[in-house]
């Protein structure tokens, strides 16, 4: 076989512009139904970052009780998420996510009942539990509809579905507490958690009739359409070359473990900004909860921006080192500037917390796109779960050190500083460890 007629085989059969077509079609059809799903998650899983504001006062916990509350639903996370996943390999997506959207909606609607912090670490956990396969099956189902080098746009439109939570999520949050408090003898954030749970359990059983599980069994697609997706698919596993199938292969491979501790290094920062977000906002003056929602609103839109914008850079440059360690590392410089100016100039402190949430949120999507360099299949569908499990260990410890501090100490800023030296070890182990990739080319594919 010639090289020419080799390339003719490898090439989808159409011009740049119509495979373009395809995928955008792709993307209005999955990607603004996945951010849908991820907004009411991370509403359910963040919002007692907000109904603290109140909820601690009224039960009489401390912000030691607050904090491993918060974190011990990574507990759960770590658990399930591996199991979860091959799951979804197994049954498909659709199945895999109504079950975890219907469980997360029952679970938030139930913490509204809790009296004592053990029910409260119970439901936490449970939330942890349901939740768990989400965020790495909505990873692993992307994988399924695009290559390589479209991939970190599409995370990064779908991730940014957490900063937009943020966004709808405080000012929501904040009304709710302030208009429905004593509202049928219930408390502001017991409202909150009823409104913002009963969405997500409608989503779970629409998730059913939506979603489609492979490219192959797209019918909103031509005959045609899926033939240029499987063919681009196809060229793009070819070109990034061997890659590991097996689970077990896979684990004894220190790239995966690299891999877990960098992105463990980014979660304490964002786990931390999500759950002391507004707390640091109340302290620096802002006592009202709407007031407090607004400003982390507009903290969180500047997040949306900087993941879709850092996502489509990636992808335009097909870099992914670079672009995750420096967003990593401004993350990391803007806690250590909230920590210093805390207690001295509130302006210093919204303008560095708003972009420590930009930069460590900037660094998630790009992060994605390491681990499918080298893994696939049934190694890819573990790996990616077992690489956000054990990083989300950070999400139970960083809250729970900074609420443990925080009850000793009457300060977050020693915390802060922990967590900021903790980021930036993600930006050195990325430069120093992680090796740049360049894609071969179709020429060099078709010449196997």
């Amino acid at each position: 076989m010639t090289s020419t007629t080799a390339a003719a085989s490898v090439r989808p059969s159409s011009t740049p512009s119509e495979l373009d077509g395809v995928y955008r079609k792709i993307i209005w059809r999955l990607i603004p139904f996945l951010m849908l799903l991820w907004v009411l998650a991370w509403i359910d899983r963040v919002n007692i970052g907000f109904i603290k504001l109140t909820m601690l006062d009224e039960l009489k916990w401390s912000e030691a009780m607050y904090g491993l509350g918060a974190g011990i639903f990574f507990l759960g996370y770590f658990f399930f998420e591996v199991p979860s996943n091959l799951l979804l390999q197994r049954i498909g997506a659709k199945k895999t996510i109504m079950r975890i959207t219907i469980g997360w909606g029952l679970t938030s609607i139930a913490t509204m009942f809790v009296k004592t912090p053990e029910m409260f670490y119970f439901l936490r956990f449970l939330l942890g539990v349901f939740e768990a396969g989400f965020y790495p099956g909505i990873i692993l189902y992307l994988t399924y509809w695009f290559p390589n080098d479209r991939r970190a746009k599409a995370f990064g439109m779908f991730m940014s579905a957490s900063a937009f939570a943020g966004v709808i999520g405080g000012p929501l949050a904040g009304t709710i507490m302030t208009g429905m408090h004593g509202v049928n003898g219930w408390s502001g954030w017991q409202w909150v958690l009823l409104l913002e749970g009963i969405p997500s359990v409608i989503a779970g059983f629409v998730t059913y009739f939506y979603l489609t599980d492979r490219p192959e069994q797209a019918d909103w697609l031509t005959a045609r359409e899926r033939q240029l997706v499987h063919e681009d698919l196809e060229r793009d596993g070819r070109s990034l070359g061997q890659r590991e199938h097996s689970m077990l292969a896979s684990l004894r491979s220190g790239r995966i473990w690299l891999l877990i501790l960098i992105f463990f290094c980014i979660i304490a920062a964002n786990s931390s900004l999500t759950f002391y977000g507004p707390t640091l906002v109340k302290e620096v003056g802002f006592a009202s909860p709407v007031a407090v929602g607004w400003i982390m609103a507009v903290a969180y839109l500047c997040g949306a921006v900087g993941m879709i914008w850092n996502g489509f850079h990636s992808d335009k440059h097909q870099e992914s080192r670079w672009h995750c360690g420096l967003a990593a590392a401004l993350g990391a410089v803007s806690l250590l500037a909230v920590a210093l100016f805390l207690g001295h100039s509130a302006l210093a402190v919204l303008v560095g917390l708003t972009l420590a949430i930009v930069g460590t949120m900037s660094a998630i999507p790009v992060f994605w796109q390491m681990p499918n360099r080298f893994l696939a299949g049934t190694a890819a569908a573990g790996g990616v779960a077992l690489i956000n499990s054990i990083a989300n260990l950070a999400g139970f410890g960083a809250p729970w050190m900074l609420g443990l501090i925080k009850t000793s100490t009457g300060s977050l800023s020693p915390g802060l500083y922990v967590v900021a030296a903790v980021e930036i070890c993600a930006t050195l182990l990325i430069l120093a460890c992680v090796p740049s990739h360049r894609k071969q080319s179709v020429a060099a594919v078709a010449a196997r």
